[in-house]
């Protein structure tokens, strides 16, 4: 009997990975909550970038039993670690084992496709075993293992060295989206990251618009250029590489918006952070200073400079405190220069975000 329901599986759930691409589909994936000129072959340093697993070709083939076998292993695995850490959760956000037991449904999702009664798979058997071990015992992201992250209704492909895009950040489209004549203006992502924000904003615009997205990190502006590619957008959003401001000097006073998720986590926070994230995701893409601060701030001086009349910003922080703090910086020290600064409610009814417009 418990074979045939891996039968189940295997045929209900790979059907999902061909669906993927080329045309993306929302997915349940939701984890944690929380990076001067343009590009050119100095990116070529960036470490070298597998594949995504789903994206990988089908040249590995186990059995039915197999699979059973290693899903057997993989679950006393996850229940075991957490049976080990009973309060896992409560002490540094780390995941329950149902969580776990998700995110080994979705490995194999990505791993694998069925033909003709045989288990034809992205990876071999080693592999799978190899990189469940990495997520259990090192505390791994997922999305480091698989290489992608599910975000709107985008599949962007991530790695080590690049921030992995959260569910809260979405909001930052959907902000832009609100602005009258957005789709033909000229947009600015800074510290991109992944790339995600940028290729958010790019699929919602018109023909004259464009979105330019800068990172300091190599490895983001080459992942980044990646997931730009992949959704077809070289035409609607360039990848620069720089310092926040940098690279944008030919765009003083005129963009029609800019927006940010930029570092803003107090730096004695980190260590505390849960493990999947402290151990594991660039400090480079987390650390915002002593109160969190620092390159927001930044970025609400630099907004006066490249923004037009009636232009927008919207800026990411680390919720209610830090966000009121951000808000009244602009509406204090910077009244001449904004207006209609606010805060806005993500979708846990955090205030999460800052906006306002240039005078």
């Amino acid at each position: 009997m418990l074979v045939n329901h891996q039968c189940l599986f295997l045929m209900g759930t790979v059907e999902m990975i061909s669906r993927l691409f080329p045309i993306p589909t929302v997915s349940l994936r939701r984890s944690i909550t929380i990076r001067a000129s343009v590009v050119s072959s100095s990116a070529s340093t960036a470490r070298k970038t597998h594949p995504p697993l789903f994206l990988r070709p089908l040249t590995y083939f186990a059995t039915l039993s197999d699979i059973v076998a290693f899903r057997s292993w993989a679950t006393s695995l996850a229940t075991a670690a957490a049976a080990a850490a009973p309060g896992l959760e409560s002490i540094d956000g780390g995941p329950s084992a149902s969580h776990l037991l998700r995110e080994l449904s979705w490995l194999l999702e990505d791993a694998t496709s069925q033909s003709c009664g045989k288990v034809l798979m992205r990876a071999d058997l080693d592999e799978l075993y190899r990189l469940w071990k990495e997520r259990i015992e090192r505390r791994r992201p997922f999305q480091y293992i698989v290489g992608c992250e599910h975000w709107r209704d985008l599949v962007l492909v991530v790695r080590e060295g690049v921030l992995i895009p959260r569910p809260e950040t979405e909001m930052i489209v959907d902000l832009v989206r609100d602005v009258e004549g957005f789709g033909e203006g000229l947009w600015a992502d800074l510290g991109t990251g992944s790339g995600a924000i940028a290729v958010g904003i790019g699929r919602e615009l018109g023909e004259n618009g464009r979105v330019f997205a800068t990172d300091l990190s190599l490895d983001a502006v080459e992942i980044a250029g990646i997931n730009v590619e992949r959704y077809g957008l070289k035409d609607k959003v360039e990848i620069r590489h720089g310092s926040w401001f940098e690279p944008l000097d030919d765009f003083k006073g005129k963009l029609t918006g800019l927006v940010s998720n930029p570092p803003y986590i107090p730096s004695s926070d980190i260590p505390g952070l849960q493990a999947e994230v402290s151990k594991h995701e660039p400090k480079l893409a987390l650390d915002g200073g002593v109160d969190g601060t620092d390159h927001l701030f930044h970025l609400c001086e630099g907004s006066a400079t490249v923004l037009r009349s009636g232009g927008f910003f919207a800026f990411e922080t680390n919720g209610d405190i830090q966000s009121e703090l951000v808000a009244n910086y602009l509406s204090t020290k910077w009244t001449k220069c904004f207006t209609n600064v606010k805060t806005v409610l993500d979708f846990a009814g955090i205030k999460r975000f800052v906006t306002g417009f240039r005078q």
